[in-house]
């Protein structure tokens, strides 16, 4: 068996071996496996089923991690998406106010993917990649961070709606937001100590803690057959997608998946030696096309876009080099099935500080954007703070986009604006016309 492994993944050409493979895949499944849990009590906002999304995103996970693994041969793995699933439960779905439903949304995601594949395939990726500023690119990114920290400080209840929009501080005195600031305190100290898998771990004690506090419901059982897919499988409504509104959204999908990609392909793909001396990366055209694959996979089973996680950097340090790690983690997503009860009965106040945790992480990229330059800055900012506080992903994109090219005009640096910018900019501002 080894060595029908070895000639399938040239484990030898990557210097690597079996154990060291499956050790790293175990690695990865442990860092994301918080997934699970987040993804399920996101999306269920939106109306949707919760175990056919716990479902779902474990046979998204699996299935688009073993297409990266068996058709790139790369050590990535891949769920859905942090960020997205927000922006789809949050901003398509609940704040449509019944215009749009999960049925609509998950058509949204499909045709994002398919869009995706596309632009792979055709090589328009590239001049995308080329057109769009770093400084938004990076900023695309803390705003999706920001969103989320909002999403969780909102599940925790720490802030609270207060006069419509305006938030303020919540009932702190409750057990629900103090177990979430004590999850909060143990998730954070986890992750800042580097402890693998310490939001898992931050999620799994914070549930332990929620019980003498009633708040964490104990299941039936440990161990139950993997519930129903049906509720979300295959529901994908393509009625008005192609809607002005819809297109814009679809693009809003796209470009954040691809940031996110993109990203997480450069800054792990080196550690893992999948990059050569020119910064090219070694089969990264079939990477990308199983990443895009992986988003319409989801939409078929039921969930919001589905990613490449930066997480697969936990994997490639513990020694994984190929996709025999990428399919090592897909068994134990699909092992991880068979334990619904426990992750269907973990409160919303113990994944609320995964929420903030990530999007702290998520953050980070601001330190790569030039505050010194205006015109850099200003659009940067702009794009990441007016995610959470428009509660649009979509929103905040567009108005990065519209200020990037309206102040570097006006600034006489027309010089440096790519063509597709000008393109882009048009179809938001008869977006914002139209609405």
């Amino acid at each position: 068996m080894a060595a029908i492994l070895d000639r399938f993944f040239h484990l030898t050409a990557h210097s690597t071996d079996v154990r060291t493979e499956i050790l790293a895949g175990l690695t990865t499944f442990v860092t994301m496996a918080y997934i699970i849990i987040v993804n399920p009590l996101t999306l269920k906002e939106a109306g949707m089923d919760p175990g056919a999304l716990f479902m779902a995103t474990i046979l998204a996970a699996a299935a688009s991690t073993l297409v990266m693994g068996l058709f790139a041969n790369w050590p990535f793995a891949l769920a859905p998406g942090m960020g997205l699933n927000a922006f789809f439960a949050f901003s398509l779905v609940i704040g449509s106010k019944g215009a749009i439903s999960w049925q609509t949304a998950l058509g949204a995601v499909f045709v994002s993917g398919v869009l995706a594949l596309i632009v792979t395939v055709t090589g328009l990726r590239e001049i995308m990649i080329k057109a769009i500023p770093l400084s938004l690119k990076h900023a695309v990114s803390a705003g999706i961070g920001f969103f989320i920290m909002l999403i969780g400080l909102k599940n925790a209840g720490i802030v609270a709606a207060f006069e419509a929009t305006i938030i303020t501080l919540g009932p702190i005195k409750t057990p629900g937001v103090l177990l979430a600031i004590i999850g909060l305190i143990i998730t954070a100290a986890l992750v800042a100590r580097r402890v693998p898998g310490g939001i898992l771990i931050g999620i799994v004690a914070t549930t332990i803690i929620g019980m003498p506090m009633g708040v964490t419901k104990l299941p039936a059982s440990v161990f139950s057959m993997p519930p129903s897919l049906a509720p979300t499988f295959l529901q994908l409504n393509f009625s008005g997608v192609l809607s002005l509104s819809m297109v814009t959204i679809i693009f809003s999908m796209f470009f954040a998946d691809l940031f996110d990609t993109i990203g997480t392909f450069v800054g792990v793909a080196g550690k893992a030696g999948l990059m050569d001396e020119q910064g090219n990366l070694k089969g990264g055209s079939r990477a990308l096309v199983a990443d895009s694959c992986g988003t319409i996979i989801g939409a078929l089973l039921g969930t919001s876009n589905t990613t490449t996680y930066v997480e697969s950097a936990a994997g490639i340090a513990a020694g994984g080099r190929t996709g025999l790690t990428a399919v090592t983690t897909a068994v134990f997503f699909l092992i991880a099935a068979f334990l619904s009860p426990i992750a269907l009965a973990i409160p919303g106040q113990a994944t609320a500080p995964a929420l903030i945790i990530v999007g702290v992480l998520m953050a980070s990229p601001l330190l790569e954007i030039n505050l010194n330059d205006f015109t850099e800055a200003f659009p940067a900012i702009l794009t990441a703070v007016m995610m959470p506080f428009t509660f649009s992903i979509a929103t905040g994109l567009a108005l990065g986009f519209v200020a990037y090219v309206a102040l570097n005009l006006l600034a006489g640096k027309a010089a440096k604006i790519h063509w597709m910018m000008y393109v882009l900019t048009a179809f938001f501002l008869y977006y914002f016309y139209a609405h």
